[in-house]
């Protein structure tokens, strides 16, 4: 969204909170000046309209129209995303919306080519992921039993909860009664006395991750896919792709078949034979290139035939996470825990974005 979208999307909120400057639309009625900006193919409009119909519709008085809202918003999403030239976020958009209704399909007369390339590649991404995590975890019925207190309690899945001052804690604990002591006291501060389900809600969530994130001998409560899920459980929805290149943050380069020092080299060699060529002809000997040699080098040591393909091994698995399902004290509108694959670097690593810890911390508290 851009910087003035996003500036009218808080003067929309801030009067339809106020309810003093206008009456605030309502959902049809948002719902159809949206469909409008669409359909004048005012893109940015209609994703500030979208946002203002989320936060509308997060509302528990309008918790009837919530689930119906839910596909179509998705839809039209990826609409504008990929109209706006936003073609990884069109393609999550519409896979999300196949989520929710898996035999749709799009018009190709009445959308864009971009919108109707994002929604194939939805498509084909839906179809290859098989059932989603959101559906597979509401089906969920855990086997395990959990965690026995023992010295090897605070190591297993509970420590991505604990505080320092609880480590701490742990580590003090020195005998089975006040292990015991201690795991009482733990879960009394988590579990509400009007809501007791926050430890049976982690230890499903510990329970889904050990059968379905396991990688190696690692227990898949332990990963990085794991240490997400236990903490924000399943994503609003989420999709796998190959990773291009320069897309690996642990590889600012990108993945190249050159180095820059063979580009430097050539250069080198570049210079050297056009400083010769020029001393030969009876000129002052520098170097005389035009701009399509320079051209020439630069596609051969930079351009794209020299991006290595990526194997299927190399690939970036991304959960994407509506405000819905945050932490009541994040703010973002959306947070994507973003997973890098790639042989020499690991399996699933969470790529440690700013927004992506702060949640995850944020996560950790304890309900107040």
């Amino acid at each position: 969204m851009t910087t003035a979208a996003r500036r009218t999307l808080i003067v929309l909120l801030g009067f339809a909170a106020s309810g003093r400057c206008f009456a605030a639309p309502t959902l049809p009625e948002l719902f159809q000046k949206m469909k409008e900006q669409v359909k004048a193919e005012k893109w940015a409009d209609a994703l500030v309209t979208i946002e203002v119909m989320d936060v509308e519709a997060a509302k528990p008085a309008n918790g009837s129209l919530r689930t119906q809202l839910e596909g179509p918003l998705a839809f039209y999403r990826g609409v504008c995303d990929a109209n706006l030239g936003s073609a990884d976020k069109a393609q999550a958009d519409f896979e999300a919306f196949l989520n929710v209704k898996p035999d749709a399909g799009i018009d190709d007369k009445a959308y864009s080519k971009k919108a109707v390339a994002a929604f194939a590649a939805a498509q084909k991404a839906v179809a290859s992921q098989g059932p989603s995590i959101a559906r597979a975890y509401a089906n969920f019925r855990p086997e395990a039993k959990p965690d026995p207190v023992n010295a090897e309690w605070g190591d297993g899945p509970v420590k991505w909860l604990m505080s320092d001052s609880e480590k701490a804690g742990w580590a003090a604990a020195a005998t089975d009664d006040a292990r015991a002591a201690f795991v009482v006291q733990f879960w009394k501060t988590r579990n509400l006395e009007d809501d007791p389900s926050f430890q049976p809600g982690f230890e499903k969530r510990v329970a889904f991750a050990d059968v379905n994130f396991k990688q190696g001998e690692t227990r898949g409560s332990l990963t990085d896919r794991g240490m997400v899920f236990v903490l924000l459980g399943p994503p609003t929805y989420g999709g796998r792709r190959r990773l291009g290149p320069k897309e690996d943050k642990s590889e600012a380069s990108g993945m190249s078949t050159v180095t820059q020092g063979d580009a430097a080299t050539a250069q080198a060699r570049m210079v050297g034979t056009a400083s010769k060529a020029n001393s030969a002809a009876g000129g002052s000997g520098r170097p005389n290139i035009s701009g399509a040699q320079i051209n020439s080098l630069d596609d051969q040591y930079r351009g794209p035939a020299t991006q290595a393909a990526s194997s299927d091994k190399d690939y970036q698995e991304v959960w994407h996470y509506r405000k819905e399902l945050l932490p009541k004290n994040v703010s973002y509108i959306q947070v994507d825990a973003v997973f890098i694959t790639k042989k020499g670097y690991g399996d699933n690593v969470l790529q440690r974005d700013p927004d992506v810890l702060a949640t995850l911390n944020a996560a950790k508290q304890k309900p107040q």
